[in-house]
């Protein structure tokens, strides 16, 4: 008996730990090379951007409201740091199956429709966002080109109001890049995303 209550304690401890185990890049860890297909169906990966400094990685998508409601900001981001070294890369990660708003067709139509200057990659098979731990859209992962590879800056949020961009009082992407930009910390290096659950 003593052995089936010990086993059943273990067993459940090993559960709990599987579920409070966040998944996913912290501030501080290296970030892998990904290699998924563009709107235009061209493969894009970090290491074509042989002289950014960085990137913004955004997992966005269509058919969120709140991804629909930063689309602006996020195309306003890639025309004031592109330039600087720290391009936008917008990644797709929803299951087009449950949300077929998010198919590259789609894609492509909204990408033509607002005009977007980054690239808007589909993450086939969904691979590359739970690496990153990523579980809104949008959802941020700013990262800097080191000798170690492509270092996790700052993780969440773009701003603090995603319902009136001009009502916007704490703009967290621009800030980190602007110090990462001017050699300094960032001040605020995570906060919480805002956004739609990523549908499997």
């Amino acid at each position: 008996m003593y052995k089936i209550k010990t086993f059943v304690a273990v067993f459940a401890f090993m559960v709990a730990s599987a579920f409070t185990t966040s998944p996913g890049y912290k501030v501080g860890d290296v970030a892998t090379d990904f290699n998924l297909k563009n709107i235009d169906g061209k493969m894009v990966s970090l290491s074509n951007y042989k002289d950014a400094k960085g990137f913004i990685v955004i997992f966005t998508c269509n058919t969120c409201p709140y991804a629909v409601a930063y689309e602006d900001r996020i195309e306003a981001l890639n025309k004031k740091y592109a330039s600087k070294g720290y391009p936008v890369i917008a990644i797709m990660p929803n299951n087009t199956d449950v949300k077929p708003g998010d198919n590259m067709e789609a894609m492509q139509a909204r990408a033509k429709a607002k005009g977007f200057t980054f690239p808007y990659l589909m993450d086939e098979g969904q691979k590359i966002y739970p690496q990153y731990g990523a579980t809104k859209t949008p959802h941020v992962y700013l990262l800097q080109k080191s000798s170690k590879g492509n270092v996790v800056k700052y993780i969440g949020a773009i701003d603090d109001n995603y319902q009136d961009a001009a009502a916007v009082k704490t703009k967290y992407v621009e800030n980190a890049v602007d110090a990462l930009l001017a050699g300094k910390e960032i001040k605020e290096t995570e906060t919480r995303a805002i956004g739609c659950s990523i549908k499997v």
